[in-house]
Formats: structure tokens, C-alpha cells, sequence
């Protein structure tokens, strides 16, 4: 089938996610997704989004531009699915549907066959989430049986991810057809490095679950703590296992939970560095922002992390232990002349990341695909 996008031609869009931007358990897929169908919508292109519901939400609502349908829960979202699309959807001529893959793929080859052309979106492999946030024997099953097997049925399938790790997992299971689109932030990064805390601070930024391992973080502050009794570390976000890390958490840790974007950034733009210790990621979008607000990130040498951090250059990777980023950030802490450099150059590295690029790329990735 010919893309309407190889000849510039207006395009109507549907996208299967299962959350939309306004749901409160939205993360940084769903905020990719959303500035990427904001900016078709200010190309002329139509787009629909159908996802999940939740508590008060509207079933049907425009959020700049784009029209949002939503039916089912978090579980069911993907049976609704296929119900609304043969019901409303198979005769409206779509031209392009979106499968946003997290964790649980739409299925979408198996029902939708109007011409469509099907493309899937996906930021990153569950992996090693299947442990952190799902019991045995589902952790199991989910890690070394289903999401194999979910995902090699969609291996001749245009692809689009957001960093080269995915990428590479991907071909492991044999896709073949796979392009990166890179993430964007929707503010201009700082001219220079701002003014800093008087006292070495430390940020985390990211919601309060397992996977994102907010535990580390505060367990690499404790150590560090000890060396640097001033010491501060803020965390950002809110989530279920917030109650466990004010349990463990030692004196200078401040909870901020769930804030707003202006806020973040004034707190990112003030503290030393961030740390990022998650189980992996597609990308690592509070490392772009930080570093947009002159901030310098010391993550985890896992997937995602090791793209949007370089290494030496605008932040520092280490072992995936709290000891190991203690070490690192007691380092770049006590010295200045490196952590003004990382910060410098974290700044030139935001600097080219932007949403209309990552918008661009997306379409000329499906035209070509």
C-alpha cells in the first residue's frame, strides 16, 4: 500500500495506546505520543487515540487536536480494542494505525484489515519488569514466554523506537524493519549553567515504583551522606512504594511528589545532578530535561540510559548498585571542574532534541518504512 506521507498528502491516524496524556499513570511514552499527533494535527493530519478509562475521565474528548476515545481498564483496554474498531472504526479509512506496545501489544494484524498500514510503537522491552512489578509465577511467564512470543508476531512489521538499546533488543527477535525516532523536550534549554545550591544536591525525578528503582537513589544518598553531611537529595514523583522510601530514608531527603512541569524544571536547574537508577529504559526523557537545565545525570549503564547518557561527556554511567552510584556521584560532587564541564556539555547534548524533529522523523520513518 502507498503512504499518503511519501507524497505529503493528509493523513487520518489512529493510535492504540493504552493510556492517553491526561491519565494519571501517564509516563513518558504516552508524553511522546501526544507531542509527536499534536504537531500531525498542526500538519493537517487527523488523529484518533483510543485508550483506557479512568475515574472521572471523559469517554470521548479533544486534547489538542487529537481525539480521544477512551473504553475499558487497564486490563480489558486491549479486548475493547478490537470490539470499537470493528464496530466504529474499520469504515472510516484510516490510513495509518498506530500499536503502542507497553509491555501487552493491541494485536492489531489480527483485526485490523481495511488497507490500513499497521506500525508499531515501542519504547522499550519489559525485560526485567516482569520482576519488579509482577509476582510469581506471571514474572516468570511474562520475562521468558508471552513477551517473546507477543512480539515476534509482529517482526516484519514497521517499527519505530526511540534509542538504538531497543533497537538492538528488537533485532535480537528478529525484526527487521526498525527505525529510531528520537525524543524531544518542549522547552528551550538554558543559555548556561545556572546558579546552584549552596549545598551538593541530588534529584530524583520519575514515578515511585520498583522498576524505576527509587530505592537506589535514596540508598546511594545515604552513603554519600556520610561523607557529605550537608548533602540533600529531592525526590520528584509520587507512586505506591513512596511509604517504603520514607521508611528508609535518611535526614536530607525531601519528598515533592507529584509537581508541576515548571517546578521540576526550576528544581532540576538547581540541584548538582540527577540519578537515574531505573531497571532500563526506552530512552530516559528526565535525563534530556535535566541536562537542558544544566544538569549533568549519573544513571545506570542499562538500556535507554546508556544512549541518552554519554558517557564522560554529559553525565557518567556506573554498575547498577547503590555503591557504585554513590562512588560516581561522590566524585562529580567534590569535583568542580568536571561537573561544569558535564554540565556544559549537557546542555549543548538538549539542545538538539525538539518535538517537531522527533514529529518529522516519525512520518518520513513511516513513509519509508
Amino acid at each position: 500500500m502507498e503512504i499518503k506521507a511519501h507524497v505529503g498528502l493528509i493523513m487520518n491516524i489512529l493510535i492504540f495506546n493504552w493510556r492517553d496524556i491526561k491519565n494519571p499513570d501517564a509516563g513518558g511514552a504516552e508524553v511522546f505520543t501526544h507531542e509527536n499527533a499534536r504537531r500531525w494535527i498542526d500538519k493537517g493530519h487527523s488523529v484518533t487515540w483510543f485508550t483506557s478509562s479512568f475515574p472521572d475521565c471523559k469517554n470521548q474528548e479533544i486534547a489538542d487536536g487529537v481525539n480521544i476515545i477512551r473504553d475499558g481498564g487497564k486490563y480489558t483496554v486491549y479486548l475493547k480494542a478490537r470490539e470499537y474498531y470493528k464496530k466504529y472504526f474499520s469504515d472510516q479509512s484510516f490510513d495509518i494505525v498506530i500499536d503502542e506496545i507497553n509491555t501487552v501489544p493491541f494485536f492489531t494484524p489480527e483485526f485490523v484489515n481495511n488497507g490500513e498500514k499497521i506500525v508499531v510503537l515501542i519504547h522499550q522491552l519489559a525485560r526485567e519488569f516482569w520482576f519488579y512489578e509482577t509476582k510469581f509465577p506471571i514474572n516468570y511467564a511474562g520475562r521468558y514466554f508471552f513477551e517473546n512470543r507477543w512480539l515476534k508476531k509482529y517482526k516484519d512489521i514497521p517499527t519505530i523506537t526511540v534509542s538504538d538499546s531497543t533497537k538492538n533488543d528488537l533485532m535480537t527477535l528478529g525484526f527487521n524493519n526498525i527505525s529510531v525516532v528520537p525524543e524531544g523536550i518542549n522547552f528551550k534549554p538554558l543559555d548556561s549553567i545556572p546558579e546552584k545550591e549552596k549545598e551538593p544536591t541530588l534529584i530524583f525525578v520519575g514515578r515511585l515504583k520498583k522498576a524505576k528503582r527509587p530505592d537506589h537513589a535514596i540508598e546511594a544518598f545515604n552513603i554519600i551522606k556520610k561523607k557529605l553531611k550537608g548533602a540533600k537529595l529531592w525526590v520528584i514523583g509520587d507512586g505506591y512504594f513512596r511509604k517504603e522510601l520514607e521508611k528508609m530514608s535518611c535526614s536530607g531527603v525531601e519528598f515533592f511528589g507529584a509537581i508541576s512541569q515548571e517546578k521540576k524544571l526550576n528544581l532540576m536547574s538547581r540541584a548538582h545532578v540527577i540519578l537515574v537508577p531505573g531497571v532500563r529504559e526506552g530512552w530516559g526523557l528526565v535525563v534530556t530535561e535535566a541536562n537542558a537545565m544544566g544538569t549533568p545525570a549519573i544513571g545506570y549503564n542499562v538500556p535507554g540510559l546508556r544512549d541518552s547518557i554519554r558517557d564522560g561527556k554529559t553525565g557518567l554511567l556506573c554498575e547498577p548498585n547503590p555503591e557504585a552510584m554513590a562512588q560516581r556521584a561522590f566524585e562529580l560532587l567534590q569535583d568542580n571542574v568536571l561537573r561544569e564541564r558535564l554540565s556544559s556539555d549537557a546542555l549543548g547534548w538538549a539542545g538538539e532534541f525538539g518535538w517537531d524533529r522527533s514529529a518529522e522523523e516519525f512520518l518520513k520513518a513511516v513513509a519509508h518504512a
